[in-house]
């Protein structure tokens, strides 16, 4: 009977924390979301990448680390369609591949799940520093954190991606 009791309890408690612990993780997750649809991100130009790729450093915002790096290849794809970037030390900089405002907007059935969890952003999008992250490029501000990380994106297939989709029109369309 003492052992029935205590196997009880025992599972009840393993049932508790394992509670607390999905409640935890659904808690981070609303604030990664809330961090990914408020589009809070730097871009600057690093270096000219192999021929169509643009080699960016990401300034991405969130209250967890892990959180921001995962955010930081979002971030990228999402900068260069919606935001393009300054140029520095002799890179060019570079324009939006989506020169609307609206076109996020207009387009959101195609946006939504192409920057979902592990969406079609991906194919995009490489860190090339494998996520290691540089002393100098994590920054505290507050309560959140402000992490920098080199990102290498695949604009020429992302435009190819965008132009197939009909969200921007082609480079030859129009001569």
């Amino acid at each position: 009977m003492k052992t029935l009791l205590l196997r009880m309890n025992l599972i009840l408690i393993m049932m508790i924390g394992f509670s607390v612990l999905v409640q935890a993780q659904r808690k981070k997750q609303k604030q990664e979301d809330r961090d990914t649809q408020a589009w809070r991100y730097e871009i600057e130009a690093v270096n000219t990448g192999v021929q169509g790729t643009y080699l960016i450093k990401v300034w991405s915002y969130s209250s967890s680390p892990n959180a921001a790096i995962e955010q930081s290849k979002k971030n990228a794809v999402h900068g260069i369609m919606f935001k393009g970037f300054n140029g520095s030390q002799g890179v060019p900089g570079q324009k939006a591949l989506c020169p609307d405002p609206n076109s996020e907007i207009a387009n959101e059935d195609f946006f939504r799940p192409f920057f979902s969890d592990g969406g079609k952003y991906m194919k995009f999008v490489n860190i090339t520093n494998d996520g290691a992250v540089a002393a100098q490029d994590i920054i505290r501000i507050g309560k959140e954190y402000k992490i920098g990380l080199i990102v290498s994106v695949n604009v020429a297939a992302l435009r190819k991606d965008l132009e197939d989709a009909g969200i921007i029109k082609s480079l030859s369309n129009g001569f």
